[in-house]
């Protein structure tokens, strides 16, 4: 399943079948699930769907819309239940691995974890000066959350105090990821820096200092040790408004390739399942998938739109992508 999320109102769950597939909400194929945010009019823009997440086994689905609710979906599209406690547009939300709680974070500064088995909020996180723009989990019960306050606090459900607390950005932090193993927290941000932390020390392991402007989104490879691919090393991409996307050592810090190709902000990487290939998206239209080990375009697609978000299946043989003017698109992989 490929889920979408729209300025419609709506998210919509995708099933995709074999061969290369394109479908918008005009001319979109049968077996398609309209999740709607309203009822009655659909310009209620307040209801539009800001981010979504998938439960580890693909059963639930949840949503965060502009009118500060998160929502939890049937994977056939039913509306299970409706998280409320927010006080205003819901940017990030994430499930941890277990899939008891979901972790939502928004425009009122808060981050909220909430208890799927009862569907209330277990506890509200309230450390921000400014709109939480990010969460991620390190692991079932600790996570981080970012803000346009320069901020990243590390938290853990129950504790009423960060566990850490990681200063060092001079700009909106925009993304945080932990990698594979929860071992490195990495974030980047508008002061065009990304940065590789460990709860092990206050500052920062790793200052990437090479992007020129605004970093918008950072991934880790799906490699290294405790990972399905233990014999590559580990590595982190960031992708910037300066049209470039880099690839960093995590070990040193160094950079181990500048991927040059498109002509416009890039707003969506992700790493295929093995780690050998990287999917960019960009305001320029084009969808490159990049040989991380070669740092050379393999295949590019041109799409109706600018692109801004890219996803690999489990199998790492078709890719997903949204675009600014609603279309989705699927895609087979094959080399």
């Amino acid at each position: 399943f490929l889920p979408f999320r729209s300025g419609d109102s709506t998210a919509r769950i995708w099933t995709v079948g074999d061969g290369p597939c394109s479908s918008n909400p005009q001319n979109g194929p049968l077996n398609v699930a309209v999740l709607k945010h309203y009822k009655g009019r659909t310009n209620d823009k307040s209801k539009d769907v800001t981010t979504l997440d998938w439960n580890s086994d693909g059963t639930l689905l949840a949503t965060g819309s502009y009118d500060g609710q998160a929502r939890i979906w049937s994977k056939d599209g039913e509306l299970v239940s409706t998280l409320t406690k927010h006080k205003g547009p819901i940017f990030s939300l994430k499930w941890n691995k277990k899939g008891d709680y979901l972790l939502s974070g928004s425009v009122d500064k808060t981050a909220i974890v909430w208890d799927i088995k009862t569907g209330e909020w277990k506890q509200q996180f309230e450390f921000h000066a400014a709109p939480t723009l990010d969460v991620d989990w390190r692991n079932n019960v600790s996570f981080a959350t970012c803000s346009t306050d320069n901020m990243i606090y590390v938290c853990k459900v129950g504790d009423n105090r960060p566990v850490k607390t990681f200063a060092g950005h001079r700009g909106e932090v925009n993304a945080i990821k932990w990698d594979p193993t929860g071992t490195f927290l990495a974030s980047c941000s508008d002061d065009s820096t990304a940065k590789i932390w460990s709860l092990k020390q206050d500052t920062c392991l790793h200052d990437l200092k090479e992007h020129t402007k605004e970093i918008y989104t950072i991934r880790w490879s799906p490699t290294g040790p405790g990972t399905n691919n233990p014999n590559q090393p580990l590595v982190l991409a960031s992708a910037s408004f300066d049209s470039t996307i880099k690839i960093w050592d995590v070990e040193t810090g160094r950079l181990l390739h500048n991927l040059v190709a498109h002509g416009d902000p890039v707003y969506s990487v992700a790493f295929s399942p093995n780690g050998e290939y990287l999917a960019s998206g960009s305001l320029d239209k084009c969808m490159h998938i990049w040989s991380v080990k070669e740092a050379k375009v393999v295949k590019t697609y041109m799409g109706s739109g600018g692109i801004f978000e890219v996803c690999w299946n489990k199998e790492g043989d078709k890719i997903g992508a949204c675009f600014s003017n609603n279309v989705v698109i699927v895609l087979d992989f094959r080399m």
